[in-house]
């Protein structure tokens, strides 16, 4: 069976975007691992899927790399809100879109039929352990110390309907990323449904620098949600203003948690990599 699919990217968090709309897909899973190698297929942080929704404009379904759904990812959010625009899914520049995380509100910015930007409102950062979950005593899990491998280290954690957690670092462009964060994704004892983990440096109190170890996924260049999460901590902590642009191997964003709403916003460029066909062998 031939499938369609569009690849697209934002701040380099590359994802295969199919329409499941007009296309019936099965063995989702295996067809994630399939779509997402870079060797033998196609190549991507993960697949994607834009389906109906009864609750909102659009559904979207988001699979790493190893086949797990995971439920949400800010950059697909953004990407796929630009493929129903631009593939005339639909007319409207503020779209609802039902993910496993919850109902997300995105805002398109458009300049002759295209889209040059996208704001995503991902809402109120989680801060209940039992929500993100956190195996602990505590209720809310701001920098406290945890022991990983040799090292000691002060971990912030938090939920935008996928576990998050953060640690700010001296030189995140040396840090081992790598050997700490795939460590503190499976340190299941602490994070039972297993984390993405977020190392940050703080370069002023309007900049941010991040790298991103996500779960299921292994490094990424990009990641929205923890952006985010590097924001909201920045501000818990006093590092940083409420307004900050993170940058990421990828690409800068635009972070801004409206004190107001106490909602998180997001907001930058996606963009459509190539579109075409791929012949999936276990597909009929």
């Amino acid at each position: 069976m031939k499938i369609k699919f569009t690849k697209m990217q934002a701040c380099g968090n590359d994802y295969v975007y199919i329409n499941a709309i007009s296309q019936k897909l099965s063995k989702l899973d295996e067809l994630a691992r399939f779509v997402s190698d870079r060797h033998f297929a196609i190549g991507s942080d993960g697949m994607v899927l834009i389906c109906p929704s009864e609750k909102g404009d659009f559904r979207m379904r988001m699979f790493n790399p190893d086949g797990t759904e995971g439920e949400m990812c800010g950059n697909a959010l953004r990407s796929m809100s630009k493929y129903v625009y631009e593939h005339n899914l639909t007319d409207k520049t503020n779209l609802t879109i039902e993910t496993l995380g919850g109902m997300q509100k995105v805002k398109l910015f458009v300049e002759n039929g295209q889209v040059v930007n996208i704001e995503a409102n991902i809402g109120e950062p989680r801060l209940s352990t039992k929500v993100i979950p956190v195996n602990t005593n505590l209720d809310e899990f701001v920098e406290q110390e945890v022991e990983v491998l040799d090292k000691i280290f002060k971990i912030s954690a938090l939920s935008w309907g996928n576990p998050h957690c953060v640690i700010f670092v001296d030189d995140v462009a040396n840090f081992d990323v790598h050997k700490y964060g795939n460590a503190i994704e499976h340190k299941t004892d602490l994070f039972p449904n297993k984390t993405n983990v977020t190392f940050a440096q703080v370069i002023n109190r309007k900049y941010i620098k991040m790298r991103e170890w996500e779960r299921g996924t292994g490094e990424t260049i990009g990641c929205g949600t923890g952006c985010c999460t590097a924001a909201v901590f920045s501000v818990i902590t006093g590092r940083c203003d409420r307004e900050v642009t993170v940058e990421q191997i990828g690409g800068n964003l635009e972070v801004n948690w409206d004190e107001a709403t106490n909602t998180v916003f997001m907001k930058g460029p996606s963009h459509t990599v190539f579109e075409s066909e791929i012949e999936v062998p276990f597909l009929s």
